[in-house]
């Protein structure tokens, strides 16, 4: 139930600012994009897994409020759930300065990080979404994650992403280890009906680094895990 409100509420708040974009001035126009960049199941080692990612932005060319929201749900429970909320400026026409804050619902006990980022395209077109998060207690989370596309034809699309994190202490209440704590690797092949709406399948591949894989093999827990992929991307 708690998780069908939080779609309710995060929809109806798109949708007013779709609303408001319409409504606004010519010169410099309110503009707003909603982007599910990823609805999957993945078959994994402890059963069906399904994930989301995606991101909401509204404002105009220099200054834009950002909504990103990921996580995994797995036997009828939420096993990892994020969303941030952060003030977007271009500095650059490929590169934005992101800040604010970052909460995490799922795994309890929940966590609140301030964020600083930056977000854009980097020479040959590689998508770079990094970020610092801070919270009390000089907890630091150092995230990237890259991203490319090899246009195959005019609508296949293949796009290889790895993401990494780094801790700077351990968190024992979550099973996280300083350092290098995961990497995710995923290479996705979409068909683009339209630009705006594409299913996929794909492979991803997952593992834990470092202490956080000590801890996780201490707890009877697999440290890596391979997943087929079948979902859906689109935006507007």
């Amino acid at each position: 139930m708690k998780n069908i409100t939080a779609v309710t509420l995060f929809l109806a708040y798109t949708s007013l600012f779709a609303t408001a974009a319409y409504a606004a001035g010519q010169d410099d126009p309110l503009l707003f994009s909603l982007k599910a960049d990823k609805l999957e199941v993945r078959d994994g080692n402890e059963g069906t897994i399904t994930g989301w990612e995606g991101h909401f932005w509204a404002g105009k060319d220099l200054n834009k409020l950002w909504i990103k929201t990921e996580g995994e749900h797995l036997d009828g429970d939420t096993e990892r759930a994020e969303v941030q909320l952060l003030y977007s400026r271009a500095i650059d026409p490929n590169w934005d300065l992101q800040l604010g804050w970052r909460h995490d619902a799922e795994p309890s006990p929940q966590r609140d990080w301030f964020a600083i980022g930056f977000y854009g395209v980097a020479p040959y077109f590689i998508e770079i979404d990094s970020a610092l998060f801070v919270k009390e207690g000089d907890h630091v989370n150092l995230r990237i994650e890259a991203e490319y596309e090899f246009m195959l034809t005019q609508q296949w699309v293949l796009a290889p992403e790895v993401e990494l994190n780094w801790f700077s202490n351990d968190d024992d209440d979550v099973e996280i280890g300083s350092g290098f704590a995961r990497l995710e690797a995923g290479l996705r092949l979409r068909y683009e009906v339209t630009r705006q709406f594409a299913p996929y399948i794909g492979i991803n591949y997952e593992q834990l680094l470092g202490d956080t894989r000590d801890m996780a093999r201490e707890g009877g827990a697999d440290s890596s895990d391979t997943q087929a992929v079948a979902g859906l991307r689109f935006w507007f």
